[in-house]
This record gives C-alpha cells, sequence and structure tokens, in this order.
C-alpha cells in the first residue's frame, strides 16, 4: 500500500461489544489483588544511577518483575518512561537501558511474565496461568479460545499495574509518567495508554498486536504467522480465534488512549506491516499525536535516530 494511502487508511474496526466492561473488571480484580511493590536496590555497578530489583503485582495479583533506574544528583521527582519489551524478551540487565535515565528520567523496565528465552534478553517472571488447551509454539495463541485464557490478558494487564507502580513511586512525579515500546512493548505501550490511568505521553514503536484481521492475511512472517499456523491446524477455529484478538487489537484499545503519541512506522516491514500501525495510529483518541515514517528500512525501524525524535518529543510532552 503506497504512503498517500497509508495515510489515509481507516479500515472498519471490529470490536466487541462488551470491550469496556471486560477490561475494566480485569485492571479492577489486579488492582485489588495487589501488594505493595517492592523497590530493592541492587548492585548494579553503574555510578550515575541507582538500580533496584523491583517486584510489583500484576494480573491477578501475580508478582511481576522491573528494573527500576534514577538518575543520581537529581532532587525532587521526577518524569518517568515505562518500557515494555519486544517479542520473547525480558528484562536483561540493569545496564542494557541508560538512555533515558542519562537524560534526567526515571526508567521502569518491566519484564515480559513467561518470556525471555528468545535469544537476546532473559526474563525471571514467570506466568503461572498457562492455558493447557493446545496452542502453535509461542504466546500468540496461548489460550486463544477465550479472551478471559488468552495471555496478552494477562500481560496487558501487568502493563497496566506497572504504570500504577511507577506512579506511586515516591521519587517520581505521577503526572509525568510515559509508556513506551517496540514491536510488541509498542503493542502493548498502546494497551497500557488506553487502560492505565493518567499516561502522559506514548512512544510507539512498529507496534505488534495491531489489525490482526490484516496482519495474518498479508504477511507470513512470525509471529503473526503462529495464528495462520493455529488456523490451518484447527481449521474450524477462525471464528472463535479472531472474536478473541478482537479484545486485545491495538486498534481497539488505541481508542481509549488520549495521551499525546509518537508512533513510528517502516514501510519495509514485513513483521508488522506499515497498514497495521495506520490503522491503531488514526484510531489513537488523543490529538496530540505523529508518525515518524521510515521508508527504506524494515523491523528495526528508526533505531537510534527515533530515540532522538523521542527525546525531543518527550521533552516538550512532558514539560
Amino acid at each position: 500500500m503506497p504512503l498517500t494511502e497509508l495515510r489515509s487508511y481507516r479500515p472498519e474496526p471490529s470490536e466487541p461489544t462488551d470491550f469496556d466492561a471486560f477490561w475494566q473488571r480485569t485492571v479492577t480484580q489486579a488492582r485489588a489483588a495487589a501488594r505493595p511493590a517492592r523497590f530493592e536496590p541492587c548492585d548494579s555497578g553503574l555510578r550515575t544511577v541507582e538500580v533496584f530489583d523491583v517486584t510489583f503485582s500484576g494480573y491477578a495479583g501475580q508478582p511481576v518483575r522491573a528494573w527500576l533506574l534514577l538518575p543520581r544528583h537529581i532532587e525532587g521527582r521526577l518524569p518517568c518512561v515505562v518500557q515494555y519489551i519486544g517479542y520473547n524478551g525480558g528484562r536483561g540487565l540493569p545496564h542494557e537501558y541508560l538512555t533515558w535515565s542519562a537524560a534526567g528520567y526515571a526508567h521502569l523496565v518491566m519484564d515480559s511474565r513467561g518470556q525471555g528465552s528468545g535469544g537476546f534478553a532473559h526474563a525471571v517472571t514467570a506466568d503461572p496461568d498457562p492455558a493447557g488447551t493446545p496452542a502453535t509454539p509461542g504466546y500468540v495463541t496461548r489460550g486463544i479460545g477465550s479472551p478471559e485464557t488468552y495471555y496478552y490478558r494477562r500481560l496487558f494487564t501487568d502493563a497496566v499495574r506497572a504504570v500504577d507502580t511507577a506512579a506511586e513511586h515516591p521519587r517520581i512525579d505521577r503526572d509525568r509518567v510515559a509508556v513506551h515500546g517496540g514491536s510488541q512493548g509498542g503493542g502493548i505501550a498502546i494497551a497500557a495508554a488506553g487502560l492505565a490511568r493518567g499516561v502522559a505521553a506514548a512512544l510507539v514503536d512498529v507496534p505488534f498486536l495491531c489489525h490482526f484481521r490484516r496482519a495474518v492475511e498479508i504477511t507470513d512472517a512470525h509471529p503473526y504467522r503462529e495464528i495462520t499456523t493455529y488456523c490451518a491446524t484447527h481449521r474450524l477455529s477462525e471464528e472463535q480465534v479472531f472474536a478473541t484478538l478482537d479484545y486485545f487489537d491495538g486498534v481497539n484499545l488505541a481508542a481509549r488512549a488520549a495521551a499525546p503519541a509518537l508512533f513510528s512506522v517502516a514501510l519495509m516491514d514485513n513483521v508488522c506491516p506499515p497498514s497495521t500501525v495506520f490503522a491503531a495510529y488514526h484510531r489513537w483518541a488523543g490529538t496530540d499525536k505523529d508518525i515518524t515514517v521510515w521508508k527504506f528500512n524494515g523491523h528495526e525501524g528508526g533505531s537510534a535516530h527515533q530515540t532522538a525524535e523521542q527525546m525531543r518529543f518527550l521533552a516538550k510532552a512532558l514539560a
């Protein structure tokens, strides 16, 4: 699809009638089950930042791990960037996340439950509720028989609780909490911005988990391929699969997000096709939004160049 068409691409959404009730119930239950977060000082060897090993209550009160990095020698409450990780990654090690603390922000890096064995950043958070029903290897079809059991119900709820946890920390300005992520992390950031309270800005890069119905028709790249493999094997499951996915589609969640947002899209991205990104971008409810287009890049997007754009954007959005 050429860029001129992408800029006007607004597909008709497929949205469950009980979408808001489902998410309100899920998040309310998680908050009711939450215990106070623990912030344990970590001897990371870093001198310019304080590092804390965080444990907070996520979905159904289950423990989720994170890192919190606070720049040293800055007084008062700090703006905060809450970051979500790409597919099959985890929180890794603190020294892998120095950009935002170096720029003067508190930085909360959320682990991804059950993931973190994909060959790059490892995770330490278990997923105690894996659905026992058949699934394609990976996470995209885990528990897909119902929105109640679907994996991303748990992960998206963790993301909301990560925002809550950041906002409640005494060194963080609760009115200046931003969400950030790329690929799967971008899809999670959309969900957090649409479901959490008080998100002040969103940085969404080449997001996964958007416009599922189109994605599976135009790419056979993983992770979307997990859905097509599942439907090819479970030949009578298509209706139920997409009925579940509609509750987790970034196109629907973006319609609940009002914070200032900076998206990015790569026009040669076959993992998260550009039309799926634009579909979510155009439904973003906030009017203060922009999208950076990287014409000749694939799923790596703008990389460090996009980070520079994000720093300028956040300096204004969280001023």
